[in-house]
């Protein structure tokens, strides 16, 4: 990811909703971002989700690294500094998936969900009381699979 100086001087903003004035969003750059989002881990997060969190995000911005597409280099640190405001705010705990993400999601994206899904349920973690976890598995089903389950 070669982000140029004028890339990153630009705010990006966030998409047009009629009646609405979009209101800038300053990117931090790829590597200040890296950085704060590993922090953010450290601090927020337990350790065996930090071991996690921090393998993917390495990851993510490895195979990123080589991107030249302005639009492309907007979307992943927005969507990465998106990420890091919600961690750093407690509301993720109780979050539920946006469909409309969901349905943006390829073919690939939604196996490796389930993956996850089912990776979790058979940890069978002693630190997520087994109500939290079947909340977390339902709401991952159901964003998998666009249907809600009966309670």
């Amino acid at each position: 990811m070669r982000p140029c100086s004028r890339l990153l001087a630009a705010p990006a903003t966030q998409p047009f909703r009629p009646g609405r004035r979009a209101q800038a969003v300053n990117l931090l750059p790829p590597i200040p971002l890296y950085r704060r989002l590993l922090r953010i881990h450290r601090k927020k997060l337990s350790p065996e989700e930090r071991v996690f969190g921090d393998i993917y995000l390495k990851a993510e911005f490895r195979r990123h690294r080589d991107i030249e597409n302005p639009l492309h280099i907007v979307g992943f640190l927005t969507e990465w500094q998106n990420y890091g405001q919600q961690l750093e705010g407690d509301g993720w705990k109780e979050g539920k998936i946006d469909m409309d993400l969901v349905d943006k999601m390829s073919d690939q994206q939604i196996g490796q969900m389930y993956e996850l899904m089912e990776a979790i349920r058979k940890r069978g973690r002693d630190s997520v009381d087994e109500e939290e976890e079947g909340r977390i598995l339902d709401a991952i089903e159901e964003a998998t699979t666009g249907n809600k389950k009966p309670s």
